[in-house]
């Protein structure tokens, strides 16, 4: 009982916590009963040391990490199936789907980090989002988000901004790919559930935002356009028009408590190794402002996808090991092309009447024994 399968991995957990999760789930199932016996045999091996605190244990890994207030798709591999995983780590291809918050940036480049930037949003339009599109689509250089807390050093880019130093060394971009772009009809709404980041006070007494706010470090991180794009545009004799970022009027709204910024939704697809909160980023200063991220689901990685063959947690917890085993021996055996749902619905229907039968016969018997004690 050994193989691959994916698993949504709900936000708020990391992505290690997550596995640990699952294996105790399966720690105690009989179907793994022989996979662990052969992992034991092998572990052990003559083994004194770790390996023999982990015999007993089922050998569990994950073919890419979601960040912990991310959910979605996470490939995971059972015993054998562990060293299919490098390919998912590698070229794969994976889909998101985010909401960003137009107005701010954060030093993780998401809702857990501090607010640094806050910007003007008036005068962007649908039009202008929804155009980002085919200036984002193709191979895009990426560099992770200056406003997060990569260490140098062992110290977070920011604070090196905060010191007013010089960064160590460049760091290092990337190109990866943006398969496609689609922006969602709620795009700019404001009736949502996500308050706008309080900027923090710094120990002078200034908020954190009016002290970064302008910092090159931070604010001036090279804004890339596809090369397709680009290519385009200069066929054209044009160059990509980047907008000036605008300050907030003197009047900030974003200070009351009942104040909700511009929401973009948006899903994508992309290559492994693409920075979603990088893309935001980028999508804030193409639009002459800055946007950080509140939501993260990974829909699909490859071809397994949620809704279609990809299980959860509560349908190994929540249902009779009868039931979801069959279905995972299906996933092991012929991999993404199996509807987990729609499996797990029938195996479920097929427990409950053998269930339902079983009990009748027991019944049956029961009123024969009577039957027969009364005469």
């Amino acid at each position: 009982m050994e193989g691959v399968f994916a698993i949504e991995k709900p936000a708020g957990v990391s992505s290690a916590g997550f596995l640990n999760d699952v294996k105790r789930v399966f720690g105690s199932a009989q179907i793994f009963e022989t996979t662990l016996e052969e992992q034991k045999k092998r572990r052990l091996g003559g083994s004194k040391n770790g390996r023999a605190r982990r015999a007993g244990q089922l050998k569990m890994g994950h073919g890419g990490t979601l960040d912990i207030n991310a959910s979605g798709v996470l490939v995971v591999g059972i015993g054998a199936g562990t060293k299919k995983l490098h390919h998912y780590g590698l070229q794969t291809t994976k889909k998101y789907i985010a909401k960003a918050l137009l107005g701010g940036a954060t030093t993780s480049g998401d809702s857990d980090g501090e607010l640094v930037t806050k910007t003007a949003v008036d005068g962007i339009t649908k039009e202008m989002v929804f155009g980002l599109a085919e200036k984002f689509k193709g191979t895009l250089t990426q560099t992770p988000p200056l406003f997060s807390a990569l260490k140098m050093e062992g110290k977070p880019l920011y604070e090196y901004a905060r010191e007013g130093k010089p960064l160590p060394r460049a760091i290092a971009s990337r190109e990866v790919q943006i398969y496609d772009v689609k922006f969602y009809e709620d795009t700019l709404t404001t009736d949502h559930g996500y308050k706008f980041l309080k900027p923090t006070i710094d120990e002078d007494g200034v908020s954190l935002d009016k002290k970064l706010n302008g910092n090159p470090t931070l604010v001036d991180d090279p804004l890339h356009f596809s090369k397709e794009y680009t290519e385009s545009l200069k066929k054209e004799g044009k160059e990509p028009e980047v907008l000036e970022i605008k300050k907030l009027a003197d009047v900030d709204p974003t200070l009351d408590d009942e104040y909700r910024a511009p929401m973009i939704h948006f899903e994508c697809t992309v290559s492994s190794g693409t920075y979603i909160r990088s893309l935001i980023s980028d999508f804030g200063k193409a639009l002459g402002s800055s946007a950080y991220m509140v939501d993260l689901v990974r829909s699909k990685q490859e071809a397994w996808e949620i809704g279609k063959n990809v299980f959860t947690l509560e349908d190994f917890r929540d249902n009779d090991e009868a039931v979801w085993g069959p279905v995972l021996q299906k996933v092991f055996a012929e991999g993404e092309k199996i509807d987990v749902l729609e499996e797990l619905k029938a195996s479920k229907k097929k427990f409950e009447d053998a269930a339902k039968t079983e009990k009748s016969t027991k019944e049956e018997g029961l009123s024969s024994k009577r039957t027969i004690d009364e005469v």
